[in-house]
């Protein structure tokens, strides 16, 4: 499927600017942007890489500033938007079109005669970007000024200018290429990095190299000012590549980790393109409009390998700035994998979280600068079991999976019937699950500034609890699709016992709804109306009596 923006909208300043692209590569790694080319955020680069995937994101190459040479005049094929607020050049005005191939954004500039494609994507499974610029249409040849403008920091921070960045011309390995190694002497952003930085590698295929590097200042990013945030930064220049082109020629740059692993730009163009097309043939569905197949290439996105373990799996919460979080990933797993015929993807992702179970609990978030879990939340981990319902009742030959999970759900259930962190336990009165402590948020409802919860959920809240019954009802129905009826008998005497304190305790008959959360710490039931009690509908095992309904 092909995304178009017709010239109105890609060269309309507020449409280019606020329209936005985004291509990963599968461990973490990104590269993102807007159609019009100005740096908006400071997680906009052509190559933002997982260090450590898919943790401690640093960007690296965050911007080109690109000139298009006709006869002897020059034209921009850039935007920037500056500290004074000023926006100079303003190349989006050359824009013809821009379209998504796929996931892939693609550019065509024109200016006069000329009509010139520029094509971005990312290897799979590497921290490595390739540009390329192809030569349409024109009357005679041009030549094309690119300067790369790096950083190296965290995808979190803001780039400041000022330390010595080394760059070194390396021998290339085919005769006629620029390649550069970049070694910035220190971390180029505020904040303080543990590790010293790492080299990486910019690589033309053809072109002169002029060595005019140079510190850029006072870069505006627009979206960073609106969130309230720092949004000034400073890049560095790595000197300037030249390159001519005639009609029908392509000239590509790389921008890399590793140099080692670089492929030539069309073979791995068409394997990106070829990986596409699979991810659309195995879903299952009857038919697939071309809009189903657009959602199914951006589902692809947010999974990601883990740098530890090929085989392990994790779902990204949200680009740029989400990581790892455990209520994402298990409420999103059957819609990003399971329904999509990836049963293996799927599979994996379920397992690779029993890595972090610890003391009946999953992690509500895995740090995305130093890989550390944290386990505030109630309802991660009763989500897991819902993850994997949805699964077996996609796959329901896979007993193999259920019997190695048995133990982990049978843990996490034994571990919230007798107490868990933050007060979070059954209720031996009603049998409910009661959890929370003051400063802390373990729902979804988690907004904190500074020490200010702003919407406190201590007690037993509607929505945990309808979740609680589910993870009951699961276990039964796994119990006996292991032939495990004592076990399963026991689950379902529990869950019978949630179910009538559920409706017997939560239905706030005057208001004709569920109460949000009862038992607070004042000692009264919280009836503010709030969608979550929709779960106690949604849910597989609904927990509300049809009367109520």
């Amino acid at each position: 499927m092909v995304i178009h923006l017709g010239h109105h909208l890609s060269s309309h300043r507020r449409a280019a600017f606020e329209r936005e692209w985004l291509v990963t590569n599968g461990i973490g790694g990104y590269a993102c942007g807007t159609v019009g080319g100005a740096r908006t955020r400071r997680y906009h680069s052509y190559l933002t890489a997982a260090i450590h995937n898919p943790i401690r994101r640093y960007v690296l190459l965050a911007g080109l500033d690109v000139w298009l040479g006709i006869d002897q005049q020059r034209w921009p094929l850039t935007t920037h938007e500056w500290k004074a607020g000023v926006v100079f050049p303003d190349g989006y005005i050359h824009l013809e079109r821009f379209d998504l191939d796929g996931t892939l954004p693609v550019w065509t500039w024109a200016i006069g005669m000329v009509r010139l494609q520029q094509r971005v994507w990312m290897h799979y499974g590497e921290n490595t970007t390739y540009v390329t610029w192809t030569y349409e249409r024109g009357r005679q040849p041009i030549t094309l000024y690119i300067k790369p403008l790096i950083t190296y920091r965290s995808h979190h921070d803001i780039g400041v200018g000022g330390a010595v960045v080394n760059v070194k011309a390396i021998s290339p390995r085919v005769d006629g290429q620029v390649n550069l190694a970049v070694f910035p002497s220190t971390y180029l952003g505020k904040l303080v990095a543990e590790e010293p930085p790492m080299p990486f590698y910019i690589l033309a295929e053809s072109g002169a190299l002029y060595a005019n590097c140079d510190w850029w200042w006072n870069f505006h990013l627009a979206e960073e000012r609106a969130r309230g945030l720092s949004y000034e930064e400073d890049l560095f220049q790595v000197g300037t590549i030249e390159v001519e082109l005639e009609v029908g020629e392509t000239f590509s740059m790389v921008c890399a980790l590793e140099p080692e692993t670089i492929q030539p730009w069309q073979e791995s163009l068409e394997a990106e393109q070829a990986r596409q097309k699979q991810l659309i043939s195995v879903v299952p569905f009857k038919q697939k409009p071309s809009w189903i197949e657009q959602l199914i290439l951006a589902a692809d996105q947010f999974i990601v390998q883990d740098h530890n373990d090929g085989e392990a799996l994790h779902i990204i919460s949200g680009y740029p700035w989400f990581g790892v979080w455990g209520r994402y990933t298990m409420a999103s797993v059957s819609g990003l994998a399971s329904e999509l015929g990836q049963q293996e993807r799927a599979r994996q992702i379920l397992l690779t979280f029993t890595r972090y179970l610890d003391r009946g609990m999953l992690p509500h978030h895995v740090a995305d600068e130093t890989g550390e879990t944290s386990y505030d939340s109630i309802d991660a981990t009763l989500w897991y079991f819902v993850a994997i319902w949805n699964y077996w009742q996609k796959y329901p030959k896979d007993t193999e999976l259920l019997q190695q999970l048995y133990p982990v759900l049978a843990e996490i259930v034994e571990q919230y019937r007798i107490g868990a962190r933050y007060h979070i336990a059954q209720d031996p009165a009603d049998h409910l699950l009661y959890g929370g402590e003051e400063g802390i948020n373990l729902t979804w409802m988690d907004v904190k500034i500074n020490d200010y919860v702003v919407t406190p959920r201590v007690g037993k809240p509607v929505e945990v609890n309808a979740l609680w019954y589910n993870a009951l009802c699961i276990m039964e129905q796994i119990s006996k699709i292991l032939h495990l009826p004592e076990e399963a008998r026991q689950y379902g005497h529990w869950a019978k016992e949630v179910a009538e304190s559920f409706n017997a305790l939560f239905w706030a008959e005057s208001y004709g709804y569920l109460y949000d959360v009862i038992d607070t710490p004042t000692g009264n039931n919280d009836a503010s109306l709030r969608p979550n009690q929709l779960l106690a509908l949604s849910l597989p095992f609904p927990i509300l009596e049809d009367r109520e309904r």
